[in-house]
């Protein structure tokens, strides 16, 4: 009887929780199968299971107190009954597994080629040179230049993708026959998931090797995979080639993911509503802060304008200038989209907008007032709402800091305020007094939007403040930005790496590029028409949702870099 590279039957995996034996479902009875040569995306939201399933592939839940039922084979290996020497050989041997984070899966100390080259002594009996040569082999074939010399260097001297190629690398290393990549693109811009992508698709081709690719981004999901597993808290709820299920989805949470998925194509005039709309204004908040009744977008003085602004970092030969000399205006009740990759200056930009960091030469000016350092009327909402409230104190008490540092000292007065804050951005009032580990990634980024709306700021500057979440929690983030503008008259200032998010909401684009603005303008022109070819290359490695399209660009961009 011949079997499929993957057959998983009835899959059930429970994780346990407290310490009385109490357990919750992860994973609900999930099934499929994949054959070589094949690629299956598994598609979900955060906490629908989809990693869990992944990891069951090569027993990783083993030893941790999970619970798991069903069938699970991979390369005819039953991973369940396995002994502990065969799981050995299916971990790296028949399968192998490319992580979302680089940094967390490669040693800091030693050097990627001694890496990859440990890895492949661990399943094949070589030389310490031969497994050396191999690493070399395997990172020249993932499109590392200069292979012999770039192996001898460590993780940080790795670009993000570079370090993403070196995964694949350290995967490849064995001639596994499933390769199982979880989120491999989530972390890198768009120019060079394309790549990681069109390298997947590669190494398929070439090596016929099965693909299982999990992610959260439908498009990327798109341009990968034959067929496309969606999942929802636990269960599989769709399965089918990938043409047929997003072109006509049968489930209706299968539409819902497909329709909070931010496309080129849907100009910002004609953007639909996001689902879960916030809640209606609680009486007062709603009044924008004098003078900017009736504000619209482009009219009168600007809130905030730049002129040649310029920052270096590093010294000597090293110095290198992050922002090249920038200017740009932006007036009350207008967006303005900031895109490029990492490196392009993007966030430096933003951070001296606020009055973060000083500019090296140039200046900026907030109502025609030339300032220097953070002043008032300035908020920044960070892409990492962790990293930005204290885990020790209630997200009330951080909501309130910026009134308090405004000289608020009424206590009745400052909850009021909170309150009708989180009752504003979706949250309720109780929240007041929880904990940032309680709230979900989406809840804590609408803390962050309502500490910075805290002191009524007349410039928000959101840097990447949607892209740690999920297509539909992204919807919403970005629809209570939108309608937050609407009624209160800020000027926003929206950087990110995500295109298609920019485009639906943004008003004026500026495209960065190693320090400079390469192309400005309307949002729509610059999208439709792109003028500059770094813009044209930036669109057109954007996720299409037509895995047609997303072929034939495949096609046109080996032919580039043929």
């Amino acid at each position: 009887m011949t079997h499929s590279l993957v057959e998983v039957t009835d899959l059930v995996v429970d994780f346990p929780v407290g310490g009385a034996g109490e357990h919750v479902r992860a994973v609900a009875g999930v099934s499929f199968t994949l054959e070589a040569g094949r690629a299956l995306g598994v598609v979900g939201e955060s906490g629908s299971g989809k990693s869990t399933v992944a990891a069951a592939l090569l027993g990783l839940h083993r030893g941790t107190g999970a619970r798991l039922g069903g069938t699970v084979r991979v390369g005819g290996t039953d991973v369940a009954t396995a002994s502990a020497a065969e799981l050995r050989r299916l971990r790296g041997g028949t399968a192998a597994m490319v992580f979302q984070d680089p940094l967390s899966s490669l040693d800091p100390y030693y050097a990627i080629g001694d890496q990859i080259a440990e890895v492949h002594r661990i399943h094949a009996d070589v030389s310490r040179r031969a497994a050396r040569a191999r690493a070399v082999e395997v990172l020249d074939r993932v499109g590392i230049p200069d292979a012999v010399r770039r192996s001898r260097a460590r993780p940080h001297e790795f670009s993000g993708g570079m370090r993403q190629r070196a995964l694949i690398a350290m995967a490849l290393a064995c001639e596994p026959r499933l390769l199982i990549a979880d989120e491999p693109t989530t972390a890198l811009d768009v120019t060079v998931q394309a790549q990681i992508l069109d390298l997947l698709h590669g190494l398929r081709e070439e090596r016929g090797l099965g693909l299982l690719l999990v992610t959260h981004d439908v498009g990327v999901a798109a341009e990968s995979v034959d067929e496309v597993l969606v999942m929802r808290g636990g269960y599989a709820v769709e399965r089918g080639p990938v043409a047929s299920v997003l072109a006509a989805p049968a489930e209706p949470y299968t539409r819902a993911l497909l329709a909070a998925v931010p496309r080129l194509d849907a100009p910002r005039r004609s953007r639909g509503s996001a689902p879960d709309p916030a809640p209606q204004t609680p009486a007062g908040l709603g009044v924008p802060p004098a003078g900017l009744e009736g504000a619209g977008a482009g009219g009168g003085q600007p809130v905030v304008e730049a002129f040649s602004l310029r920052r270096e970092f590093g010294r000597g030969r090293r110095k290198v200038a992050a922002v090249a000399g920038v200017s740009l205006a932006v007036h009350a009740g207008e967006t303005l989209g900031i895109v490029g990759e990492s490196g392009s200056g993007k966030s430096t930009l933003g951070r001296m907008l606020v009055g973060l960091l000083e500019p090296g030469s140039g200046q900026v000016r907030r109502d025609g007032v030339p300032v220097t350092g953070i002043a008032s009327g300035v908020q920044m909402v960070f892409q990492d709402p962790v990293s930005s409230l204290n885990p020790r104190r209630s997200v009330g008490e951080s909501i309130a800091d910026p009134l308090r540092a405004a000289g608020e000292r009424d206590g009745a007065a400052v909850r009021a305020r909170v309150e009708e804050l989180l009752l504003r951005v979706g949250l309720e009032a109780e929240h007041y007094d929880r904990y940032p580990h309680e709230f979900s990634g989406g809840q804590r980024q609408r803390v962050g939007i309502a500490r910075a709306l805290a002191p009524r700021p007349r410039l928000i500057v959101c840097d990447e403040p949607v892209s740690a979440l999920d297509v539909t929690t992204q919807a919403q983030v970005t629809a209570l930005l939108a309608e937050l503008q609407r009624e209160l008259g800020i000027a926003l200032v929206f950087i990110a790496h995500d295109l298609a998010v920019v485009r639906q909401v943004s008003d004026r684009v500026a495209v960065m590029r190693a320090g400079e603005i390469v192309e400005e303008g309307p949002v729509d022109e610059v999208y439709d028409r792109p003028a500059h070819p770094y813009t044209r290359q930036l669109l057109a490695a954007v996720p299409a949702l037509d895995p047609a399209l997303a072929a034939g660009r495949r096609r046109t961009r080996q032919e580039v870099f043929a």
